[in-house]
């Protein structure tokens, strides 16, 4: 089932095209593996807060992806019912920003996973972790 999973999110995105959110971040999909995604993202001027450093919702939205990857390679179609994140340090426009998202358990109803986020010195970002739903229980 795992292989199956992986070609399902991959035949998702290649039949839909790059998501929205995805393009809209510039994400980019560097690995995905059954129970695994690495995306990344460059962070630009226009996603920075007051403060000068990324919005909070910049580094979730790639954090969110990562996860969402990591849990549809193994239980298609999933949707999140849970997502947390601790933010632990700041980024700045050119940051790269990598997430990796792992997933902890699969299970028939419910999966968990986790993501780190880190920059292009492999300084630590935020971590996250959530819980998804089989869109096939609803």
């Amino acid at each position: 089932m795992s292989e199956k999973g992986v070609n399902q999110v991959f035949e998702a995105i290649v039949k839909n095209g790059v998501e929205p959110v995805s393009a809209f971040f510039d994400l980019r999909v560097l690995e995905l593996k059954a129970g695994y995604a690495k995306l990344s993202m460059r962070v630009k001027p226009e996603h920075l807060n007051f403060h000068g450093v990324t919005f909070g919702g910049v580094i979730m939205s790639l954090a969110d992806q990562a996860f969402g990857y990591a849990v549809n390679t193994l239980s298609y179609p999933s949707m999140a019912s849970q997502f947390n994140i601790y933010f632990l340090a700041s980024a700045r426009a050119g940051d790269v920003l990598t997430a990796e998202g792992t997933v902890v358990r699969s299970g028939r109803y419910i999966s968990v996973a986790e993501v780190s986020v880190t920059n292009q010195d492999g300084k630590l970002i935020a971590r996250a972790s959530g819980s998804t739903i089989s869109k096939e229980t609803h």
